[in-house]
This record gives C-alpha cells, sequence and structure tokens, in this order.
C-alpha cells in the first residue's frame, strides 16, 4: 500500500492546500486574494506545491483583465479514507481531496466486541471500497470512537461504552495495516468537523454539536477549531447530573444526562412503558420484535402515541436543561443537534429549544438557532477525512 510522503513545506503552502480543499479549484489570482502573499511569493509556493504532486495544474482560469491565470487543484488521485464507529455500527467512505464522498458503506456492529474484531471489520470494508475502483490505496485515514480520546496519541482512554478498547493504540495498530498515516478523535468532534465542512455549520466559527445517540457527547468549535480540552475529554456531557441521586450510569456515577436520555436509556424506557401496558403501539411493536429501540418510538409518536410522544418530550426537556447551562457558558451562535436518536425529530427539538430559550439569558438565546444537522450519518466520515486532510495538509 502507498504513503503519502509529501507534505506541505510551510505554513503557507499548508494554506493553500487548505483553501484549495475547501474552496475546490481556484485560480492563482483568486488565491492570492486569500492569502497575505506578493504575487511572486505566491508563484514560488504554488510552484513548490506544484513539483510535490500533491496540487496539479487544470486549465485556464476565466479572465479578468488581464492575461488569464491558470487554475490549479488538489491532485485528483488523492484519496482519504473516513471511518466513523458507532456503539451498534460502522460507517466507512472513501473521499477524495475535496472530501467529496465517493463511496459510502454502513454495517451494523457491536463496539463492545472490542478493537480486534471491530477493526476486522472495517478493514473489510475499507477493502471493499478498494475493490470497488474508488481507490487504489489511501493516502490517510482518520477515525471516530464512541468515547474519549487522548487526541496526540490516538488512544481511547476508559470509555464507558467501549469494553476493552482502554488504551488500545488505535493510530498506531491502523497505521499499520493500512499503510498510511491516520488520526483518531472522538466521533462527536468528527460529526461537528463534518457539519462544520459540508453541512449546517459552514458559515459558523463558535458552535456546539451535540450527538445523541447510544450515549450523548458534544462537539465545542472554537474560533472554527476544534476545542478538545486539556487532555481530549472536552464535550463529554452524558456524565454531567440530570437527575441528583438518579439512576446509575455505566461510568459509575448516578444521575448522568446519559442514563435518562440516550439511544439505550429511551429503548430501556419503552420496553418498560410496553410491558407496563402504557403504550399499545410501543407493546405491539415489542413483541413482533422482542425489543425497542429510538427507531421504535420515533414510528409510535409519529403514529400520535401519547407515551412515546412524553419519554421523547422528558428526554429532551433534560437534554435541553444541560445544554442551557453550556449555552450560558459559552454562548456559541449555533447549536447542532445530531445522532441516532435525532430520528425523534421535531418533537425532540422542541422540547430542547423550549428549555435552552427558558433558561438561557436573552443575549445568548436572542439570535441562537438550535437546529438538526444536515449530513446524518455522512458526518462522522467526512469529519473524519477532514481530520487527516487537517494532519496532512499541516507543515510536517
Amino acid at each position: 500500500m502507498r504513503r503519502m510522503t509529501a507534505r506541505p513545506g510551510n505554513a503557507h503552502q499548508a494554506r493553500l492546500l487548505r483553501l484549495l480543499r475547501d474552496g475546490g479549484p481556484n485560480s492563482r489570482a483568486q488565491l492570492g486574494d486569500q492569502v497575505d502573499l506578493s504575487r511572486s511569493k505566491l508563484a514560488v509556493e504554488v510552484e513548490r506545491l506544484l513539483e510535490t504532486g500533491l496540487v496539479v495544474a487544470d486549465g485556464l482560469a476565466a479572465s479578468r483583465g488581464g492575461r488569464r491565470s491558470h487554475n490549479i487543484r488538489l491532485a485528483p488521485a488523492l484519496r482519504f479514507l473516513g471511518v466513523d464507529i458507532g456503539a451498534t455500527s460502522v460507517d466507512v467512505a472513501v473521499t477524495n481531496a475535496e472530501l467529496e464522498v465517493l463511496g459510502h458503506i454502513n454495517q451494523p456492529m457491536d463496539v463492545r466486541e472490542g478493537p480486534v474484531a471491530v477493526f476486522e471489520q472495517v478493514l473489510s470494508m475499507a477493502a471493499k471500497l478498494k475493490a470497488s475502483g474508488l481507490a487504489e490505496g489511501f493516502d490517510g485515514a482518520g477515525i471516530g470512537v464512541p468515547g474519549p480520546v487522548r487526541f496526540p496519541e490516538g488512544v481511547p482512554v476508559a470509555p464507558p461504552i467501549m469494553p476493552g478498547w482502554d488504551g488500545f493504540p488505535v493510530r498506531e495498530a491502523l497505521s499499520q495495516d493500512l499503510g498510511c498515516p491516520v488520526m483518531v478523535d472522538n466521533d462527536v468532534n468528527l460529526m461537528a468537523m463534518g457539519e462544520q465542512h459540508a453541512g449546517v455549520a459552514r458559515s459558523v466559527g463558535d458552535f456546539l454539536c451535540v450527538k445523541i445517540g447510544t450515549g450523548i457527547g458534544c462537539g465545542i468549535v472554537v474560533g472554527g477549531e476544534v476545542y478538545r480540552g486539556t487532555t481530549g475529554s472536552a464535550g463529554d456531557i452524558g456524565h454531567i447530573q440530570a437527575v441528583p441521586d438518579g439512576r446509575p450510569c455505566a461510568c459509575g456515577n448516578r444521575g448522568c444526562l446519559e442514563a435518562h436520555f440516550s439511544g439505550a436509556a429511551l429503548a430501556r424506557d419503552a420496553t418498560e412503558a410496553a410491558q407496563q401496558g402504557l403504550s399499545q403501539e410501543l407493546a405491539a411493536r415489542w413483541e413482533a420484535a422482542g425489543a425497542l429501540s429510538a427507531v421504535d418510538v420515533a414510528a409510535a409518536a409519529a403514529a400520535g402515541d401519547a407515551t412515546a410522544l412524553d419519554l421523547i418530550r422528558e428526554g429532551g426537556n433534560r437534554t435541553g436543561q444541560v445544554i442551557a447551562g453550556l449555552v450560558s457558558f459559552f454562548n456559541p451562535g449555533l447549536v447542532v443537534i445530531g445522532g441516532g436518536v435525532t430520528g425523534l425529530g421535531h418533537t425532540l427539538l422542541a422540547a430542547i429549544r423550549t428549555q435552552v430559550y427558558r433558561q438561557s439569558l436573552p443575549l445568548a438565546t436572542g439570535n441562537l438557532p438550535i437546529v438538526l444537522g444536515e449530513l446524518g450519518p455522512t458526518a462522522g466520515v467526512i469529519g473524519a477525512a477532514r481530520l487527516i486532510s487537517d494532519h496532512l495538509f499541516s507543515p510536517a
């Protein structure tokens, strides 16, 4: 397998690469408008990038009144692998250098099977994408996992819903298997990066991205960059106490938001409601399938089931109370709600909005959109590709 050995030689080249990634092919003249370089210095840096093979000439640009400038673009053969590992499924995608998804596979998976089994499946999915002709090899890979990550080393640290993953060298192991550089991050940070690159947060510098799936987490973006905190655990809001002395949580504490509202908690509450005869709709689904999930609750709510609607509203209220505290503290320009439980749709969104707008100060909420993510399951894989491209498009 090939490795991409070329890296930008300085910060100017890195900036040009990222502009081409985020904006697509561009003329030298238009690039010059966006970077603080003289024409001669810009020409030198572009020539050096052309020599590395990271960019290629792409025909003549439209005339701006003088001699026509040449377009340049990122090398069309560059390929990134984006991997988004959830608690119950995994998404694997191939993108080009502009982070356009060329191929995407989703498969069910149980993260509790441990890293060896999960990565066997990931490598098999990556091989399938390669075999389809989308990539000869990968120039880099970004990996998202549903737990805290010590970011510089790419190692999960005591993840509550990932038994067997603590301290596993994800970055090192996958780099060897894939034959390319690998970066690892928490899955919520990658969802935030995906929505920032190609989704609802494209024009926003400061925002929160809350993922409600099997667990709950929050990506924090400050000045256009993901904020990870000192050790990489920033945004772990699922373990903020929502109910004093409440339910036991997988982390060992009681009353955590995640213990009271998440995909797993919602499935448990819906099952209890079905068994107690509180909902005919949920009871029928439970008897037919033997288990319930957030998808069943969403379907029951869509059919007008009062119990399902109450479960969603109660969970949304609790989540909204936590987000209201975050909004008062951080004063974001946008709150994005994503993850598997967003299939609950506008009932959930309305409950979250009500709590945030009621509890946070008017100055913080007066122009604060709280919206569902645009990209769904592709947000994580696009974010993963952006993560590795950020690394590769930085000076070595």
